[in-house]
């Protein structure tokens, strides 16, 4: 009874203080939280390693990570010998194998990772001793091979490959090179020359240069004992020998003299990346640091920000709309505002990205901006304090920035304190539409046109052309004209012929395909399955699970998408007849397709014909060969282009089939490689119920 009267007591004070809040007004905000930061405790090797030790008992784990704060390096014409640097260090050391190492590390459920100029690790505490040993053998100790170096060569080489179409890839490479300069460490990139130039004693010089203790910080955050550290770091570390790196000067890069497009063209594009970028004085240390910051985060940081609410929730150009500003000490950074958006509104994105930087520039941001971007600001660093690691990162910015001792212990109190006109004087210092360099990367053949006629302010922003390493290069040919006499049939009939011929492709009754992509880590497997009766299979799997499944049985069908099924009907149902058909372009022959012209597609000349509204195909013009289909979608509201390339003709029953079938569809892009393909076997009518 006590128990109860003691609860009601309770509950009836805390309802008379409710009754007496005013809800009417909102409260006032209190006091920014106090953020107590654990101090450091450090000691210096005779080599010049830094040490910084933060003890964290809460869980019994720690980690160890190792920067080496050089300036930047210029790799010249052996570009890429940093990439192979750091994917041979950790392979092993002198003293152990790589697999003896690698066992161990999983084994303790450990993880050790290496950079050019760094290494991270992580484990429970009580293998911390091990671990510590381990990074730092494996770091001082490196066992550089041949054999490994020329595995890692090899998959240098095939990344490159394949970024060889990637326009974001491509995109990312032009905009620094310009920014920059390609004789500067920003600027420089690797291709597949400069890695053929690197040999295995390149990457063991770089190391000794490089890789060494003068500007070298190690923090170790988590449940450690100081004395056990700085035993544990003497014993391993000692041995790593004294040495300052090279240095060196290299250009300095200044932004251009007027607004300008520079455009890349890039003809496999479905999409074009946009970029409105110029260079930056800011480092973490400047009175104005986090302004800028704030100025960033209302115009590009996310969601609620002025770009992505323009171009994607107002105008629909694209998934997102973002923009970043950097700060480095040694050279300048970049702010950039950027999208990646459909060909059809290239120029309109370009014209509404100058206008963002320039209202966040001329007007006060609302008060409503400001405090939103403040509460985001302030959810994530304290939500960041939880990790070690920010700890970690958080010391070393005041040691290597030459941040006061109290930079993030005041980091809230001085993010509340800002006021809209230091945002306003932060866009206005480091954002730039009077200088600003405008990168494009796309399809010239669809853009270039309108992009040429782009104004800002009034005036007319000149377009320059460059390729894709940022070389000056003249204005791109959108097209060959069409030669005389020739009809989108006659291209239909020479692409039949090239395949099999009508007669043999008449004969067929069946046929069925097996394939498989991988994306973001996934493999998919495509099943797919056609007759000369208007029936037809489509199965995509993801780890043995149906994610999407079309079926045409004569004049019914169904698609079943993650479980659910719908029957198709009306327009749906004979859109996926004219798809099913067992070879397309044998109908098209009937239908009225019209040749549009003559463009580029994987640098070769093709004929490009007007399927539909919706749909091109191009082929070849030399071979005949269809090699790319554009479909544009509207899936949700949103639209979007589809691109399919095909490739790799090989014959199969007397009929060519490509056996690469690479698709993209907005930001998602995959190649399935066919395994199999049967002609007359294989399929039955159980297979279309």
């Amino acid at each position: 009874m006590k128990k109860l009267y003691i609860s009601l007591l309770l509950a009836f004070t805390a309802l008379s203080a409710q009754a007496q809040i005013d809800r009417s007004q909102m409260p006032k905000p209190g006091p920014a939280p106090e953020i107590n930061l654990e101090e450091p405790q450090r000691f210096e090797l005779r080599n010049g390693l830094k040490v910084l030790v933060v003890e964290n008992h809460k869980l019994p784990r720690v980690s160890m990570q190792l920067r080496i704060d050089n300036p930047p390096v210029l790799e010249g014409d052996k570009a890429g010998v940093s990439s192979l640097t750091a994917s041979l260090i950790g392979k092993g050391s002198k003293n152990i194998s790589k697999d003896d190492f690698n066992e161990e590390v999983d084994f303790l459920g450990a993880r050790i990772n290496f950079g050019s100029q760094s290494a991270f690790a992580s484990s429970l505490s009580k293998y911390f001793p091990r671990i510590i040993e381990l990074m730092a053998d494996a770091a001082i100790n490196p066992n550089f091979t041949q054999e490994e170096f020329e595995k890692e060569k090899e998959k240098l080489l095939t990344g490159l490959k394949a970024q060889e179409k990637d326009v974001e890839a491509i995109s990312a490479r032009v905009q620094s090179a310009l920014a920059y300069g390609k004789d500067h460490p920003y600027g420089e990139f690797t291709t597949e020359e400069s890695v053929n130039k690197v040999t295995l004693g390149d990457v063991k010089q770089f190391y000794t240069d490089y890789f060494v203790p003068a500007n070298a910080y190690l923090v170790v955050v988590g449940d450690v004992n100081f004395d056990e550290v700085q035993k544990l770091v003497e014993e391993h570390f000692t041995p790593w020998t004294k040495a300052v790196p090279p240095s060196f000067s290299f250009s300095k890069p200044s932004d251009v003299q007027y607004t300008q497009i520079n455009f890349v063209d890039v003809p496999n594009a479905v999409q074009s990346e946009v970029v409105v970028q110029n260079l930056v004085n800011l480092t973490m240390k400047d009175p104005d640091y986090l302004h800028a910051l704030m100025a960033n985060r209302i115009l590009g940081g996310g969601a609620q920000a002025r770009l992505f609410l323009n171009l994607r929730e107002d105008k629909a150009y694209t998934y997102g709309a973002y923009s970043s500003l950097g700060n480095n000490k040694y050279v300048p950074a970049r702010f950039q505002a950027y999208s990646s958006v459909r060909n059809a509104v290239t120029d309109s994105s370009v014209v509404q990205l100058l206008t963002e930087v320039d209202n966040i520039i001329k007007q006060p941001v609302t008060e409503k901006e400001l405090q939103n971007a403040k509460a985001k600001y302030i959810g994530n660093f304290v939500l960041a304090l939880e990790d070690p690691s920010t700890i970690a990162d958080y010391a070393l910015n005041i040691e290597t920035q030459g941040l006061p001792k109290d930079f993030y212990k005041t980091y809230l109190e001085r993010i509340n304190a800002i006021t809209a006109e230091d945002v306003q004087k932060a866009a206005q210092k480091y954002m730039s539409v009077g200088n600003a360099r405008v990168v494009v990367t796309g399809k010239g053949s669809e853009v270039l046109e309108n992009l040429e006629k782009v104004t800002y302010n009034g005036k007319s922003i000149p377009v320059k052309y460059y390729d894709k390493y940022a070389t000056v290069t003249e204005k791109p040919d959108a097209g060959a004209a069409v030669p005389e006499g020739v009809s989108a049939n006659d291209v239909l009939n020479k692409y039949i012929e090239a395949i099999g011929g009508k007669d043999k492709l008449a004969s067929i009754g069946s046929f069925s395909m097996v394939a498989e992509a991988e994306t973001q880590g996934m493999k998919l497997n495509l099943e797919m399955k056609k007759t000369a009766k208007d029936q037809f299979m489509q199965d995509v799997k993801v780890a043995g699970n149906s994610m999407s499944k079309q079926v045409l049985n004569g004049d019914s069908g169904y698609m079943v998408m993650q479980g659910q099924r719908k029957d198709m009907e009306g327009a749906e149902l004979q859109k996926i007849k004219e798809e099913a058909a067992m070879f397309p372009e044998m109908s098209y022959l009937e239908k009225n397709v019209a040749l549009e012209g003559v463009e580029t597609v994987d640098g070769k000349k093709a004929y490009r014909l007007k399927i539909s509204d919706e749909k091109s195909a191009f082929f070849d013009m030399e071979s005949g060969l269809k090699v790319q289909e554009v479909q544009n979608l509207d899936m949700g509201g949103q639209k979007m282009t589809s691109t399919t390339n095909f490739g790799d003709y090989r014959e199969v029953g007397g009929v060519l089939f490509p056996h690469s079938i690479a698709q993209t569809v907005g930001p998602q892009n995959f190649e399935f490689i066919v395994s199999e393909v049967k002609i007359n076997e294989g399929v039955t009518e159980a297979d279309f119920e």
